[in-house]
């Protein structure tokens, strides 16, 4: 059996001599190889070695082991070696034996065994390479050489980087600072062009509402110096047409007062300054815009340049940002409105630095915070592939242009939903009034279906009667099928309808008396105690009518009680 091993220095090929001792070592796993550098050299035997280069092949070779892989070396190595031999190949790893095995053929084993003898390798490879430059560590290597342990440096530094994808066109801080520098030269040429619109406005104090843009201004102000100049003066490469004919007719009747010509230096090194400052910025942008792309495409194809590298400086840096949910993403640079509405317990921000994209911002002001949510579940997406893929620099931005199509489909149908809620509304307010209901139809009044009110097509051949106009159908009255609207009750109907009750049962008890045998005596009673009311009744009146005070006695002798009472 032969054992691949691989070493800082090269490839190194080793045949087992007794694989019973080998067997028995791994099984018992007391590490009796390890510790016996004697009995090793009883073991294994260097069957062939093959030395790196430079670096930059070690490099590649243990690149392609740490993937799995073969490199080129590696198989012309083994192809010369061991791909004629019968025996089996030891590997450290299963995925290199497949790789192997695929490529030249070569039957490989990766077991207990298998890693039992790349320990004690290990552990004594300067031993088993003998005098040769093994560049190996272990604790019987003694007096390795000086370039060895270099080379050992070397690759140890060269694979490290590697594995933390490090890549000078991928250094984030090369992004933080010139997003910080963009936005202090966009707030620097903001503070010179309004102090040279404040200097130059006391001579020509009309340019100012022609010549809008602060650039414009400094190149128009460095080109004329003095407003009498403006009329010769050619600025097609400024303004427009317009704006240059209104500025020279301006300039002819411009109140504005005379100036020095150490005045006219002054603001002339004051509008050099303003141009350079906006030259450097667009330069800087494009140098932006560059390592943006090579450090986060997908991130950049989602928000654009400036907004992606404002996250980045915002967070410290792409890994850091990667780290983020898309919950914080969102309210990325609002922490301050954040805090304070969880301080005084009102609603909290819906965005922060994400606002400036311009997917929010083509959105209805009532859609930004929704857009805002789904942008930033897909910028969390597309900087974590740019952070943390292995081909998130080198590849197109797929995740980027995928999530940024996403989010205009989203966009699309919120609009499309609040446009049909719109329409829907307005549907039902113009047909929503009620519709008059046609007398006859539906049930009857005693909650049966009406049969007579049904409309039926004519028979062909049958005549056609014309219908009945409704005013002869309320002046029918007894004929059979007549429908009558049904007049509505008042309360004088209800008043009238409860007396005529009220009279029914008085006349049903009359009734119920006039069966009884005491008949006679009961309604001479009736009379009676009747007659005797309607005398007093009199009686007040008349007392009522003479003045005197009070009531009658209850025998009806009409003297005053009040009155003797007071008199005795």
């Amino acid at each position: 059996m032969l054992v691949l091993f691989e070493t800082p220095s090269g490839h190194a090929l080793f045949k087992v001599v007794d694989e019973a001792a080998v067997t028995a070592a791994a099984e018992a796993g007391n590490g009796s190889l390890e510790t016996s550098p004697g009995a090793l050299s009883s073991v294994l035997k260097l069957a062939a070695f093959s030395r790196f280069t430079d670096t930059t092949a070690a490099l590649a070779s243990a690149t392609a082991l740490v993937e799995g892989k073969a490199s080129k070396d590696l198989r012309k190595f083994l192809k010369k070696h061991a791909a004629g031999s019968s025996e089996k190949l030891a590997v450290g790893d299963a995925k290199l034996g497949a790789a192997i095995r695929e490529k030249l053929g070569v039957a490989c084993v990766a077991d207990a065994s298998s890693l039992a003898l790349m320990r004690a390798i290990r552990a004594n490879l300067g031993d088993l390479l003998g005098g040769d430059d093994s560049g190996g560590g272990g604790a019987g290597g003694g007096g390795e050489p000086e370039d060895g342990r270099a080379m050992a440096l070397g690759l140890a530094h060269s694979l490290s980087r590697y594995k933390l994808k490090f890549s000078p066109d991928k250094v984030d801080v090369m992004v933080v600072q010139a997003i910080g520098l963009l936005d202090e030269l966009d707030k620097q040429v903001n503070t010179y062009g309004m102090r040279l619109r404040e200097w130059f406005g006391w001579h020509f104090p009309e340019m100012s509402k022609i010549v809008t843009e602060n650039v414009a201004y400094a190149r128009c102000v460095s080109a004329m110096r003095v407003r009498s100049a403006a009329a010769g003066m050619d600025f097609s490469s400024m303004l427009d047409a317009a704006t240059e004919a209104e500025l020279k007719a301006a300039a002819v009747v411009s109140m504005g007062t005379e100036i020095s010509d150490e005045d006219v230096t002054n603001m002339a090194s004051l509008c050099a300054q303003v141009i350079t400052l906006s030259d450097y910025r667009a330069t800087l942008y494009e140098y932006l815009r560059s390592r943006m792309a090579a450090l986060a495409p997908n991130l950049t194809a989602l928000v654009g340049e400036l907004v992606g590298a404002r996250l980045i400086a915002h967070a410290g840096s792409v890994l850091t940002l990667a780290k983020y949910p898309a919950s914080t993403v969102q309210i990325l640079g609002a922490e301050k409105a954040l805090f304070r509405a969880l301080k005084t317990k009102h609603a909290t921000p819906k965005y922060g630095l994400i606002y400036h994209a311009s997917l929010v911002g083509q959105a209805a002001p009532k859609l930004k915070g929704k857009i805002s949510r789904v942008l930033a579940a897909k910028c969390s997406l597309a900087v974590r592939v740019d952070a943390l893929a292995e081909d998130g620099g080198s590849g197109t931005p797929d995740v980027g242009l995928d999530g940024r199509a996403k989010v205009e489909a989203r966009l699309r149908s919120l609009e499309d939903k609040g446009t049909f809620a719109i329409s829907r509304q307005g549907r039902s307010r113009d047909t929503g009034a009620k519709q008059p209901k046609v007398p006859g139809a539906g049930k009857s009044a005693a909650g049966t279906y009406a049969a007579d009110a049904d409309m039926l097509l004519p028979k062909a051949g049958a005549v056609v009667e014309p219908p009945v106009p409704a005013a002869a159908l309320n002046g029918l009255n007894g004929d059979e099928g007549a429908v009558t609207p049904k007049p509505k009750k008042d309360k004088k109907d209800k008043k009238d309808k409860k007396s005529s009750s009220k009279k029914d049962k008085k006349a049903a008890a009359a009734g119920a008396a006039a069966d009884t045998p005491d008949a006679d005596a009961a309604k001479s009673a009736a009379k009676k105690e009747k007659k005797e009311k309607k005398d007093k009744k009199r009686k007040k009146e008349e007392a009522a009518s003479a003045g005197t005070p009070g009531a009658t006695n209850g025998d009806g002798s009409g003297h005053k009680k009040k009155k003797s009472k007071k008199s005795a």
